[in-house]
């Protein structure tokens, strides 16, 4: 849509809901809650190495870098900047979320190529809204990705800004696929 790049959260390996999903959709799981899913992240990469979609796990980094997977998602509360320690080869990719601007900070001495700013749209009672997003856009210098409260609705406003792309949970659950 729009020419913007599109991430989707999942926490779960559905294989016939990601199957009817674009494939220039990079999927990022994240699931906080399971310890010992090595076997599911390979299967997961199994499936988008043969559909073409890239894909980012969340907040594991060596594992990430063992699985050789295309990259790995820092959330806004990994401040650990050992990151920049560790040795990575020139495809694999470090994106990550802030909300403010000291996480942009963090995020920047993380090494992240992209940042997620959100939220965008409300989902609570905290979120940046569009003229919230345009100003701590200001103090990010790299790609901005939209995340937070995107639905049908309000996914024409992220055209109006230089945004990157944006990313999701419940767009790619109920549309289906874009």
């Amino acid at each position: 849509m729009y020419n913007l790049k599109k991430y989707y959260f999942i926490n779960k390996f559905d294989k016939n809901h990601l199957e009817k999903l674009d494939s220039k959709i990079s999927i990022i799981y994240r699931n906080y809650n399971i310890a010992n899913h090595e076997n599911l992240i390979i299967k997961i990469k199994k499936f988008c190495k043969k559909r073409g979609i890239c894909f980012y796990l969340a907040n594991e980094i060596k594992l990430a870098i063992k699985l050789n997977l295309d990259g790995v998602y820092l959330p806004s509360f990994n401040k650990n900047l050992l990151v920049n320690c560790i040795k990575l080869k020139n495809s694999f990719r470090v994106i990550g979320s802030a909300h403010n601007i000291k996480e942009i900070n963090i995020k920047l001495n993380q090494g992240c190529e992209e940042i997620f700013l959100s939220p965008v749209f409300k989902i609570k009672n905290n979120y940046l809204g569009l003229y919230g997003l345009v100003n701590i856009m200001k103090f990010n210098p790299k790609k901005t990705i939209a995340l937070g409260g995107i639905n049908q609705k309000n996914i024409k406003f992220l055209k109006l800004f230089n945004l990157h792309g944006f990313a999701a949970i419940d767009y790619f659950d109920k549309k289906k696929g874009p």
